[in-house]
């Protein structure tokens, strides 16, 4: 029998990711319930399933057809949703990056699901991506040879993020409706935001390779949207790079790693897509280049595969791992105000 899930959230990564990907593993899984904060748009994607619907998170949380929660609700009310997923008894959690937005959250979400034995997973879907364990490997071989990673992103425009910026939410705007970003405090908080929303994407992998973070040496904005941050992880030297105009940018994603051999590309696909794994490109220092097809399966699909070995009990939770790619991302997104911009 599939396991039963309700989904806490109905924007556009449930109705362009999730849904969609769990439609597609019928033995597996059966979306029962989705609820909204309000919108009512959860009953536009319930219907077609055959799923119920409802607002808010008590009736989900209290379904007893619900045995996994998916919580895709705004991040900063994941953890409390961990927490209530744990407190109504669910078998499993399926948690959207991030974990929490803050260090005090993140351990009581593990420790609560630790206590309880509920499974949890948290959806980095380009951790999960086969291209990536395959850079992985390759890595490994090297043994320490990382020099530098660079993350670079040139998104399309993101309603969430341009409401950030235009309206200072949760912080205050300025007197003509718009943040004043010349603030230091203002523009440290739509920072931290947006490393905390998007660079979480990648953050768990960098840490993978480069873990700590001993140094921020620059963190600043970049107008109108998008930032530039740069720090030291033991030897190695680590840039976060994004832009995301309004006018819309060619869509891209990558991850470079210098080594002390080589150079290694991973292109992931577009967020919000179904395409594939990322692609894999290495060149050596003779010139040499090597690349590497793209797997039909994607990361979205793979992160709900490993939730399923998980419920069936093939894999363990990896409870500490967890915990520590939340406070690696939340450490950064904190101090990057030490740098002074």
């Amino acid at each position: 029998m599939p396991w039963r899930i309700g989904i806490l959230g109905a924007g556009p990564g449930v109705a362009a990711l999730h849904l969609p990907v769990l439609r597609g593993l019928p033995d597996l899984f059966d979306v029962v319930h989705l609820a909204d904060a309000g919108s009512g748009r959860s009953r536009d994607l319930a219907e077609p399933c055959g799923a119920r619907w409802s607002s808010g998170d008590g009736e989900l949380l209290a379904d007893p057809a619900v045995q996994v929660v998916a919580v895709c609700s705004p991040p900063s009310e994941h953890a409390r949703h961990i927490l209530a997923a744990v407190a109504a008894g669910k078998r499993a959690i399926f948690c959207e990056k991030p974990l929490a937005t803050t260090r005090q959250d993140a351990s009581r979400a593990i420790d609560a699901c630790r206590a309880a034995g509920a499974i949890l997973l948290v959806g980095t879907n380009h951790v999960f991506d086969a291209a990536w364990g395959r850079a992985r490997h390759h890595l490994a071989a090297l043994d320490g040879g990382v020099r530098a990673v660079s993350v670079t992103l040139a998104l399309p425009p993101n309603d969430r993020y341009h409401r950030l910026v235009a309206e200072g939410a949760p912080f205050q705007a300025a007197a003509h409706g718009r943040p004043d970003l010349g603030r230091p405090e203002i523009a440290a908080g739509v920072l931290r935001q947006l490393l905390i929303g998007l660079a979480i994407h990648d953050l768990p992998a960098v840490r993978g390779i480069a873990p700590g973070i001993d140094e921020v040496v620059y963190a600043q904005l970049a107008p109108p949207i998008g930032y530039l941050v740069g720090y030291r992880a033991g030897s190695v030297l680590v840039q976060l790079a994004l832009t995301m105009l309004p006018e819309g940018p060619d869509a891209l994603w990558r991850m470079a790693i210098a080594t002390s051999h080589d150079r290694i590309e991973v292109n992931f696909p577009p967020a919000f897509v179904h395409a594939g794994s990322a692609v894999i490109s290495a060149r050596a220092d003779d010139g040499q280049r090597t690349e590497y097809g793209r797997d039909p399966v994607d990361g979205y699909v793979a992160e709900w595969r490993a939730l399923a070995s998980c419920l069936e009990a093939k894999v363990p939770v990896e409870y500490d791992e967890l915990l520590a790619d939340a406070h690696y991302a939340i450490d950064l997104a904190s101090r990057q105000c030490q740098a002074g911009g």
